[in-house]
C-alpha cells in the first residue's frame, strides 16, 4: 500500500517520511487513531515505505557483478527524500501483496476448536483478503470475516511467543524486520511477554502498533512506544473519496460525509443503508412519544427491533446528527449551518420541542444506546427504555442520567 492510496492525512504522511529521512525513527511506534481514520492503512503504507529500495537507497539496478553465490549485490546509492514508496521495486511488490518476508503481522484471532492454539500466521490468507477488500474495516468486520460469530477475539500467549521467535531471526531481504500489530488492546496480560523484546529489540527491529484506545493498552507497553496520533478525517476528504472511489453523487457524498464524523468506515456503512428513510422513521418515533401514546410506541419499537444491528446504529447516529445540527442552528444561525431543506425544517422543529440542555441529554442517551447495541443488547428492551427516557426528557424536562 502506498501513501497516495490513503484518504487525506497529508500531515501524518509527511511526518512519517520526515522521521525516516532524518534518521529519527524510533524502534517502537504506536499509531493511535479512531475507527475509520485510516490508521491501519497508514501503518501498512509506512511498513512498505521502510522496505522500499528506492527510499532506503538500495538497488540492484547498478550491478557491480555477482556475489559469491551468483546473486546481485545491492548497491548503496545516495539517499534522497521521497514522500512515498516507489511501488515497483521487488520489496514494494512483495509488501503490496503482504508477502514480504521481513514484514510480520499480528492481529486478534479466534479459537475454532478447543485444543487449538491459534496464531496470526494461521489466518494470514484471510488477513490478506480482508485488507484487499476492506482496508478501512474495523475489528468487528475482521472477526466476522474469519467466522467468529459470537466468539471473542484475542492475541494469545502463543502469538506472543511466535513474535519473539520471528523477530529474533535475521532479516531476509530488508535492512529492517517489522512487526505490525493491529489492535494491541486485545493483548491483555499476555503483552507482558513482549516487554523485554520491545525495550531491548534485536538490531534494526521495528514495532508498529495500531490501536484505537490508548486506555486499553498496557501502560508498560505504552511507555516504550513513540506516539503517532492519527486524526479523524476531514469531511472534504471523505466526500472526495466517496465521489472518486465509491462513485457517489456529489450531493449524497456531501451528506454522508457530514454524518460520518470523520469516520470513512462509517461513511461506507451509511452509504450501504442510504436507501432507508431515517427522517420518516424518526418523525414516527417522536410522534409516538409526544402525541400518539403507548400503543404507537410499542408498534414503533416492534418495527425497529426487526431491523439489523447496523441499521439500528445508523438510525441512532442520524438522530444524533440532527440534534447536533439543531444545536448549531440555534447557537450559530443559518449562515454557519448548511443543511438540505428537509433537514433544516426538521432541525427547527427539534429546537421548538427541546432546549439545548434537553438535546444534549438525548444525545447522551443515544450514544449509550449505540454502545449497548454493539454489545448485543436486546433491541426491544433497549428501545422501550430509550423511548421512556426521551419522553421524560422532553415532556417533563428531566435530564435522565442512567
Amino acid at each position: 500500500m502506498l501513501f497516495k492510496d490513503i484518504i487525506g492525512q497529508s500531515g501524518v504522511k509527511q511526518h512519517l517520511a520526515d522521521i525516516v529521512y532524518h534518521n529519527r525513527l524510533s524502534h517502537a511506534l504506536l499509531f493511535l487513531g479512531k475507527e475509520g481514520s485510516g490508521a491501519l492503512s497508514i501503518a501498512l503504507a509506512f511498513a512498505q515505505y521502510i522496505v522500499c529500495e528506492k527510499v532506503n537507497g538500495k538497488s540492484a539496478s547498478n550491478q557491480q557483478g555477482p556475489s559469491l553465490f551468483g546473486e546481485v549485490e545491492p548497491v548503496e546509492m545516495e539517499r534522497k527524500f521521497y514522500d512515498d514508496a516507489c511501488g515497483v521495486c521487488p520489496a514494494c511488490t512483495k509488501a503490496t501483496q503482504m508477502i514480504h518476508p521481513d514484514i510480520h503481522f499480528s492481529y486478534p484471532v479466534i479459537t475454532k476448536k478447543s485444543p487449538d492454539k491459534p496464531k496470526s500466521t494461521d489466518y494470514i490468507s484471510d488477513w490478506r483478503e480482508f485488507i484487499k477488500q476492506t482496508p478501512y474495516g474495523n475489528v468487528y468486520d475482521w472477526l466476522q470475516f474469519i467466522g467468529a460469530e459470537n466468539k471473542q477475539g484475542n492475541i494469545p500467549a502463543e502469538e506472543c511467543n511466535d513474535i519473539i521467535r520471528q523477530l529474533n531471526l535475521k532479516s531476509f531481504e530488508s535492512e529492517y524486520k517489522i512487526l505490525l500489530m493491529w489492535m494491541p488492546e486485545y493483548l491483555g496480560a499476555n503483552g507482558n511477554r513482549l516487554l523485554k523484546l520491545i525495550e531491548e529489540p534485536p538490531p534494526n527491529t521495528l514495532f508498529i502498533l495500531v490501536a484505537q484506545s490508548e486506555e486499553q493498552i498496557l501502560q508498560t507497553i505504552l511507555s516504550r512506544t513513540q506516539l503517532v496520533k492519527i486524526p479523524l478525517l476531514e469531511n472534504s476528504d471523505i466526500e472526495r473519496a466517496l465521489i472518486e472511489r465509491a462513485v457517489v453523487e456529489p450531493e449524497k457524498a456531501r451528506q454522508v460525509a457530514g454524518l460520518s464524523e470523520g469516520n470513512y468506515h462509517e461513511a461506507l456503512q451509511l452509504l450501504q443503508h442510504s436507501e432507508e428513510d431515517w427522517q420518516e422513521m424518526l418523525r414516527d418515533w417522536l410522534n409516538a412519544i409526544l402525541k400518539a401514546g403507548p400503543v404507537a410506541q410499542v408498534k414503533w419499537v416492534e418495527d425497529i427491533s426487526r431491523l439489523g444491528r447496523e441499521k439500528q446504529k445508523q438510525f441512532l447516529r442520524y438522530f444524533n446528527h440532527l440534534l447536533e445540527q439543531s444545536i448549531r442552528l440555534r447557537i450559530m444561525g443559518e449562515a454557519y449551518t448548511y443543511m438540505p431543506g428537509t433537514e433544516k425544517d426538521f432541525a427547527e422543529r427539534l429546537n421548538k420541542i427541546a432546549g439545548v440542555g434537553q438535546q444534549e441529554a438525548i444525545i447522551e442517551q443515544l450514544d449509550k444506546a449505540s454502545y449497548y447495541i454493539e454489545r448485543n443488547a436486546n433491541a426491544k428492551m433497549l428501545f422501550h427504555a430509550l423511548t421512556i427516557k426521551i419522553m421524560h426528557i422532553v415532556k417533563d424536562k428531566v435530564l435522565v442520567s442512567a
